[in-house]
């Protein structure tokens, strides 16, 4: 099976990219290279002709509106319409946009373009919201335009059972609902990993039981992590503001423990960085916040390998499922999340760490009560169940194959 995947790889670097590469790389890459044309056929019988249709290059450009961003659509079409009759292709994969009015004018534009040379339609919906955004939020003439070029695809793939909705909105063909995936991150979790996190967790139940007179100042911190970009939208003024109200309640009770705050991820804007380090300073949290900006991949795998909580209180409009939760529960790490889209359905049933979006108080209350909580067994083993890339692409191959059949 010939599958033509219009969609761009890393960078910039966000889920959909990455999910993007990730399945290039397993299905035996991309066929108009010529070190990976003549290669034998891969164990899931699809050859990958790839167009990487980057639209924009930082993260401050994505969903912004450029006249160039124009005249790239239309050299991505003229790319794929030259992959269809050079190669054979019948099948069109693409990633539609979330509920942003640039974003689906550039989806109506490549569906215009591309779909009438192409047998097969494949969408793959990473965002979430679309079905409530044209509901809610648009005319009935955007309304009218997106169900008239993006209805009857032959197959809708979505990452949850939440966002099956979205698919139902254009009437496709099939739907197909596909977990996200990545490689294990953490192999040596039961010989490195769960040691470590069980003796530190053992170790703050010691302190808090008046067992210990002599404190380390390693043992007495809660490391907490956020990963991910460093957005209001993503939780992390949230994170900051729970964070900072978790040491104040800590400090009330004359506690030992002490919570410290990794930042790590882009910011997507100036101001609101230069917002964020003021809000540290009014918090009087200097000492115990740390802002690293983006990272190497070494650093990032460390962070979280060293982390005891993941705190992401994201409220994204278009949230589904995270990848960077993913991580850490393959990490087995004790996560402080919002009840937000898919987000609950990730975690195991009646799990405390959640929280309503935009509130510090909740999540400082989570943090203190997670502290000295275990749940890496629980979460390591809710990855190897769910989200391996074994998993995702034996079913996204099942899944996109499923088109050769009738529906």
């Amino acid at each position: 099976m010939k599958l033509l995947v219009f969609a761009h790889v890393p960078p910039p670097y966000h889920g959909q990219s990455s999910a993007v590469q990730f399945m290039l790389e397993n299905f035996g890459g991309d066929r108009r290279k010529s070190r990976f044309r003549n290669q034998p056929p891969n164990r899931f019988s699809i050859e990958c002709y790839h167009v990487n249709a980057r639209f924009s290059k930082t993260l401050e450009d994505i969903g912004e509106f450029r006249i160039g961003k124009v005249l790239l659509i239309l050299f991505y079409c003229l790319q794929a319409v030259w992959c269809r009759f050079r190669y054979g292709v019948e099948n069109f994969y693409y990633v539609p946009a979330p509920g942003k009015p640039i974003a689906i004018y550039r989806d109506w534009l490549v569906v215009f373009l591309c779909r009438p040379f192409f047998r097969k339609i494949i969408f793959h919906w990473h965002a979430a919201g679309l079905a409530k955004w044209l509901e809610t939020a648009v005319s009935i003439r955007t309304r009218s335009f997106t169900y008239r070029w993006m209805r009857d695809a032959d197959l809708s793939i979505v990452l949850s059972e939440f966002n099956r909705r979205d698919a139902e909105k254009l009437t496709p063909r099939r739907i197909a609902i596909v977990a996200g995936g990545i490689p294990d991150p953490c192999p040596q979790f039961k010989t490195d990993i769960l040691p470590r996190r069980r003796a530190r967790v053992a170790a703050r139940k010691k302190i808090l039981s008046g067992k210990t007179t002599q404190v380390r100042s390693d043992e007495g911190t809660v490391k907490v992590l956020y990963l991910a970009h460093c957005t209001r939208e993503k939780g992390v003024f949230d994170t900051v503001g729970g964070v900072a109200l978790a040491n104040e309640k800590l400090v009330a009770e004359k506690s030992p423990l002490r919570f410290r705050l990794t930042l790590i991820g882009a910011f997507a804007d100036d101001e609101e960085e230069k917002e964020l380090r003021e809000t540290i300073q009014r918090c009087g949290q200097q000492q115990t916040i740390e802002c690293l900006g983006f990272v190497s991949a070494e650093r990032k795998t460390q962070a979280l390998a060293d982390a005891d909580l993941f705190c992401f209180p994201t409220y994204y409009l278009a949230e589904n499922q995270p990848g960077n939760l993913i991580e850490a529960m393959a990490f087995g790490l004790t996560i402080v999340t919002t009840r937000w889209r898919s987000l609950p359905d990730m975690l195991p049933e009646n799990y405390p760490g959640l929280v309503d979006p935009k509130s510090p108080g909740q999540i400082a209350d989570a943090l203190v009560c997670l502290a000295t909580s275990d749940f890496a067994e629980p979460m390591r083993e809710m990855f190897l169940r769910r989200f391996t890339i074994e998993q995702h692409l034996a079913n996204m191959a099942r899944a996109i194959r499923s088109v050769e059949t009738p529906p």
